[in-house]
């Protein structure tokens, strides 16, 4: 016998038959509604699905639900660097983005997508009521800052990591020490005070790890394309 879907598993493939079989029919927004409610307490994503919604709501205006559209909004962030946000931003009609909690939803993208974390934090603690209702955020923003540094970065100076996670003291220390054990992270003393953390080598903070130039066409067949062109 196989093994049985779980009730989570189960609601997930009904829905995305639900959006591909009827991705413009209003009838299935209740079942699309639950299923961010869903996402959020589970900690899924599903941006097909939430994408459906929002295009329903464009048909059905009065059915929208502001508190759905924030939550969808806060899972889009917490997916970058995915260009979800946005995409989900485009179908939302602009009475509603003008909405105090939205507007406060749009300015943590562009602090987001600019890389200014403290600026970030700064306003994310102020508007807790908004992100700190889907679990796991504050997390996943912590992930795509450490993405972020690790594009630019080989070596962090401990104060401009903990400033872009958001995390200090005994709680970084153990954070730090996580890292180091698990994912390949080098603690360094710095020639002045403080630490350096190294982080791990990416084809982004080292360009000598890229494919070389060979995977491309040959430059042999490109000369003899020219002749043919003229």
């Amino acid at each position: 016998m196989g093994r049985e879907s779980s009730p989570k598993q189960t609601m997930a493939y009904t829905v995305e038959q639900l959006v591909a079989l009827n991705p413009y029919n209003p009838d299935i927004l209740p079942d699309l509604e639950a299923y961010v409610n869903e996402q959020v307490s589970s900690e899924s994503y599903s941006l097909d699905a939430n994408l459906c919604l929002l295009r329903l709501y464009q048909f059905e205006p009065e059915r929208m639900s502001t508190q759905i559209v924030a939550r969808i909004l806060v899972k889009a962030l917490m997916a970058m660097p995915a260009p979800d946000f946005s995409l989900c931003l485009f179908l939302i009609p602009e009475r509603v983005q003008m909405e105090e909690q939205f507007k406060t939803l749009i300015v943590l993208s562009h602090y987001l997508e600019t890389a200014r974390f403290r600026q970030f934090w700064d306003e994310a603690a102020k508007n807790r009521s908004i992100v700190e209702v889907v679990p796991g955020f504050e997390q996943a923003i912590q992930n795509y800052a450490i993405h972020a540094l690790s594009l630019t970065y080989q070596k962090v100076p401990r104060t401009v990591l903990a400033e872009a996670i958001n995390i200090e003291g005994p709680a970084f220390d153990k954070f730090l020490e996580h890292q180091v054990a698990n994912y390949g992270w080098v603690v360094e003393k710095s020639q002045g005070r403080g630490q350096v953390i190294v982080l791990p080598r990416t084809e982004f903070n080292h360009p000598e790890l890229k494919k070389s130039s060979s995977d491309g066409i040959p430059l042999e067949n490109i000369t003899k394309i020219f002749p043919i062109l003229g």
